[in-house]
C-alpha cells in the first residue's frame, strides 16, 4: 500500500511525499496558477481534481481494477492490480522528466497542445513521437511506451497545456516508479546527453 500525502501552502507550492516500503519520493512543484496560463487549464486542474506528479505535471487516478494479480504470479515485488488509469495534464511551463516503469504504458490524447514524447530504449535507441489529434500531419492520438524504456514529454505549444490519459498494465504502483538521474543516464547513454539534460531536474 502506498501512502500519498499532499501539503498545500498558499496554493502556490505542493510538497508531494510518496512513501512505499522501499523508497520515499519528495518533490516540491510549482502549480501553474498564474496569468501566463490560460483559464481552461486552470479549470481542468480544478474540475478534474488534479494534483502534482513527481515527474512533472498533474494527475489523478481514475481507475484501478478490482482484480488482483497475486504476489508470485505478477512478476513484481508484491501483488498488482490488473490495470490502472490516470488523467495527466502537462503544461509548457514544465516537463515530464525521464522516468521508467517495468509495465507497458499507453498514452491517450484528449485536449490541448500536442506533445513530444521522448524515449530511450534499454539498449540506447532514442525516438521522438508526437502525440496529438492532427493525424493527417503525422500526430498520433495513442502511443504505447514499452516497459523498461526511459521516457519524458514536453508540450509543443507556448503557454499551453496537454491533457492525456495514461493506462498501465499490470497496474501502476509507485514502488515500480524510477525517476531518472541526469548523471546516471548520461553515463549510460552519452550520445543522448542533450535530451537527457533537457528532461531531467537533477
Amino acid at each position: 500500500m502506498i501512502l500519498q500525502t499532499y501539503t498545500v501552502i498558499n496554493c502556490g507550492k505542493i510538497d508531494v511525499i510518496l512513501t512505499g516500503n522501499r523508497r520515499i519520493i519528495k518533490k516540491t512543484l510549482t502549480m501553474p496558477l498564474s496569468d501566463q496560463q490560460n483559464i481552461q487549464m486552470q479549470q481542468l486542474i480544478f474540475k478534474l481534481k488534479l494534483l502534482p506528479h513527481p515527474e512533472g505535471g498533474y494527475f489523478r487516478e481514475t481507475y484501478r481494477s478490482k482484480g488482483i494479480i497475486e504476489s508470485g504470479n505478477s512478476g513484481f515485488n508484491g501483488e498488482r492490480n490488473y490495470s490502472t488509469s490516470i488523467y495527466f495534464l502537462l503544461t509548457s511551463a514544465s516537463f515530464s522528466a525521464f522516468h521508467r516503469i517495468p509495465q507497458d504504458e499507453i498514452w491517450h490524447f484528449y485536449d490541448g497542445s500536442p506533445i513530444h514524447l521522448h524515449m530511450i530504449s534499454p539498449d540506447g535507441i532514442y525516438t521522438k513521437t508526437t502525440i496529438g489529434r492532427d493525424i493527417k500531419n503525422g500526430e498520433i492520438p495513442q502511443f504505447v511506451v514499452p516497459g523498461g524504456a526511459w521516457f519524458g514529454a514536453i508540450v509543443l505549444g507556448e503557454d499551453d497545456f496537454a491533457l492525456v490519459g495514461c493506462t498501465v498494465a499490470p497496474g501502476f504502483d509507485f514502488l515500480d516508479f524510477e525517476l531518472g538521474l541526469r548523471a546516471d543516464l548520461v553515463r549510460k547513454y552519452p550520445k543522448h546527453q542533450e535530451i537527457i539534460s533537457s528532461l531531467t531536474r537533477e
